[in-house]
């Protein structure tokens, strides 16, 4: 099985930065695409940006111009680069993936969260 495993949390201040890091493991045939998703107390989890295999990326109009996913093939790793951070940024932050397990199989996969906390 795959298994996604974030990093890079914690505490920043407003109009700071953090870089997330997310590690994929396990049986992978091929990562089809990487992608980070939010959840903010008492909110829906929420799809921040995306970046898929043909090279698209997509964000949420929330963190335009101050988030940015990207991907090292080689390394099965995934980040997130986010600026300016503002304290409704503050949310568990979860890596996502679409993999191939085998040629003809894949798997949606989620990894457990990582906390950023953005004080006010």
């Amino acid at each position: 099985q795959v298994q996604l495993v974030e990093s890079g949390g914690g505490l920043v201040q407003p109009g700071g930065s953090k870089r997330l890091s997310c590690v994929a493991s396990g049986t992978i045939f091929r990562i089809v695409a990487m992608a980070w998703y939010r959840q903010a107390p008492g909110k829906e989890r929420e799809l921040v940006a995306r970046l898929n295999s043909g090279g698209g990326f997509e964000y949420a109009d929330s963190v335009k111009g101050r988030f940015t996913i990207s991907r090292d093939n080689a390394k099965n790793m995934a980040y997130l680069q986010m600026n300016s951070l503002n304290p409704e940024d503050k949310a568990v932050y979860y890596c996502h993936s679409h993999v191939y397990t085998t040629p003809q199989r894949w798997s949606e996969v989620w990894g457990q969260g990582t906390l950023v906390t953005v004080s006010s």
